[in-house]
């Protein structure tokens, strides 16, 4: 993002009561994080591995977590937690906005707690709980019975507590599973846009405290998500699975129902869970293998052309 106006070097360490290096009066005029900088824009970096490109990117300042030498032409600030001070840096130049209008539905019984935004045209059911500090982004439908706990974002156009995907085989016809329980979204849980989270049959879906899910994702009826989890774009999880502490799930992977996937483990895009997984692993390929193993064997996969070459000439 560009700058409202252009800000010193030291107007901007001044901000975040930090030292800084270089010329006090060297120019900041946009921040952007590393991927997408240009002349002028401040970033940051706190790993190591990225410390060269950041010093070597497009960026003319960079909020760095230690004392190095500045590169010409360039500003340094110093900071004890750059994704913090960047974070606050952002904020305050482009704070959150709320709209004037301030109509959505409920249902009886709900109890919405101490600044909590509602944006417009949310609609929450009956013997809803939402706790403290949360966000409610527009167009967003919560049901019966869910309980959202405190520091909680919706993002636009999510369901919260939809019908379970429950269905008996008749002769002619599916009968459909009266679904009577909860969903429950814990502490510091962010859902994204258009992400759906079925409650269950007669028990609860959980999301964990701290977990975070991002845009289209679906998680079935009676899942358990555990604390910390990362679930990226496009992720589907069937019901009655567990997933377990600090999973990573990147985009578009395929989780089975009635399995464990067990903590700490990482799914690659497009990966296909169908069977339980050991934590603390990473997993790649559909079925999903582990990592190393799968690569091994797109390896071997992509010399067969040339091993049939060679077989079909001996």
């Amino acid at each position: 993002m560009k700058l409202p106006r252009q800000h010193t070097l030291s107007e901007i360490a001044a901000l975040i009561n930090a030292p800084f290096i270089g010329d006090a009066n060297h120019l900041v005029v946009g921040i952007n994080e590393i991927h997408r900088v240009e002349k002028g824009d401040l970033t940051f970096v706190d790993f190591g591995k990225y410390y060269q490109k950041a010093l070597t990117s497009a960026a003319t300042t960079i909020l760095i977590d230690k004392e190095t030498e500045c590169p010409t032409g360039k500003g340094l600030i110093v900071s004890d937690n750059p994704f913090r001070d960047y974070n606050f840096l952002t904020t305050y130049f482009a704070p959150l906005t709320v709209p004037k209008a301030t109509l959505f539905v409920q249902g009886e019984n709900v109890t919405i707690g101490a600044g909590t935004i509602i944006h417009p045209g949310v609609v929450m059911g009956s013997n809803v709980a939402i706790g403290n500090n949360c966000i409610i982004y527009p167009n967003v439908v919560i049901y019966d019975q869910s309980i959202i706990g405190n520091n909680v974002i919706i993002q636009a156009n999510s369901t919260i507590g939809g019908d379970a995907f429950y269905y008996k085989r008749r002769t002619d016809h599916y009968e459909k599973m009266h679904t009577c329980g909860r969903t429950i979204l814990h502490d510091w849980v962010e859902i994204g846009s258009n992400s759906t989270i079925d409650r269950g049959v007669s028990g609860d879906t959980i999301i964990g405290q701290g977990t975070k899910i991002d845009n289209l994702c679906q998680v079935g009826h009676d899942t358990i998500v555990g604390q910390n989890c990362i679930i990226a774009s496009q992720c589907g999880i069937a019901g009655v699975t567990t997933i377990e502490d600090e999973v990573i799930m990147w985009g578009q992977v395929g989780v089975t129902k009635d399995i464990t996937v067990g903590k700490g483990a990482i799914i690659s895009a497009q990966s296909g869970v169908s069977k339980s997984l050991e934590g603390g692993k990473a997993y790649f390929g559909s079925p999903a293998k582990e990592h190393r193993t799968a690569m091994i064997e797109l390896a071997y996969i992509a010399k067969l052309p040339e091993m049939m070459r060679r077989k079909g000439k001996e």
